[in-house]
């Protein structure tokens, strides 16, 4: 059975038929989804999803695009809808200095500001970084104590990577590992452990081979989990154990045996 670690299915892309794909993703092996809150309203989403479906747990926090939107009551509100048992993580939160939807700076205080939220709330984090590897790394270095999390949809180096291990975080890969141009990140997932990393599909984003031109959802992790094991050589039943088990220690999240 899979954990996809890093999903959106409260985005407007599943209004449609999301019901059919939490179903699609049950009968492809998918038995955990963490959908991911990107601002306040998505976090609400989020919960509330979670809260219907039990193999659903939501994370909540502010995306560094949406950043710009915070204001006096966003951080007593997300801190409200973190007291749901079905929340597992804040995120997912970061740096983004490819699009820059907010300022970088007001990326980094923000940053700052809800890495100690998290650190408050006692959740493991869910980091995003795109083009901001170095900052992001120094803020993690500095933030106070806290329970370690996730550097999602990895798109640094081997020595980002391991800098990211050193601190407890686990790195969590997404479909573009099968791309073709993804040769660097194929390298980095052949020298990891693999008990340092999780799937994702960050779904309805980043859909793997063979599926890309697709609405990427749940069920295509397996394409991920799949691609994983020929690159390490491992067998596909092995990746799917230790990454689930990985997921669920990152999060929290308990099996029904235990």
């Amino acid at each position: 059975m899979l954990v996809d670690s890093h999903a959106h299915l409260e985005m407007d892309e599943f209004d449609g038929d999301r019901e059919a794909v939490i179903r699609r993703a049950q009968e492809s092996g998918v038995d955990c989804i963490v959908t991911v809150g990107v601002n306040l309203e998505d976090s609400r989403k989020a919960v509330a999803l979670a809260e219907r479906y039990d193999m659903i747990y939501a994370s909540v926090g502010v995306h560094p695009h949406d950043v710009k939107d915070i204001d006096e009551t966003t951080y007593d509100l997300l801190r409200d809808l973190s007291k749901s048992s079905k929340v597992v993580a804040y995120g997912e939160i970061g740096l983004d200095f490819f699009r820059n939807l907010s300022p970088k700076d007001l990326q980094i205080r923000r940053f700052g500001e809800q890495l100690e939220l998290a650190a408050q709330l006692a959740l493991p984090v869910i980091i995003h970084d795109r083009e901001a590897h170095k900052e992001t790394v120094e803020m993690l270095k500095g933030r106070r104590e806290g329970r370690g999390g996730v550097v999602h949809c990895f798109s640094g180096d081997y020595d980002m990577a391991v800098s990211c291990l050193d601190m407890g975080f686990y790195i969590s890969i997404p479909g573009t590992v099968t791309y073709k141009k993804s040769g660097t990140l194929r390298d980095i997932v052949r020298k990891l452990p693999i008990d340092r990393l999780l799937v994702e599909t960050d779904c309805p984003f980043l859909s793997p081979e063979p599926e890309r031109g697709r609405r990427n959802e749940p069920a295509y992790v397996a394409h991920t989990a799949r691609r994983i094991a020929q690159i390490k050589d491992l067998p596909l039943e092995d990746v799917e154990r230790v990454t689930s088990r990985n997921a669920r220690d990152v999060f929290g999240i308990k099996t029904e045996a235990s």
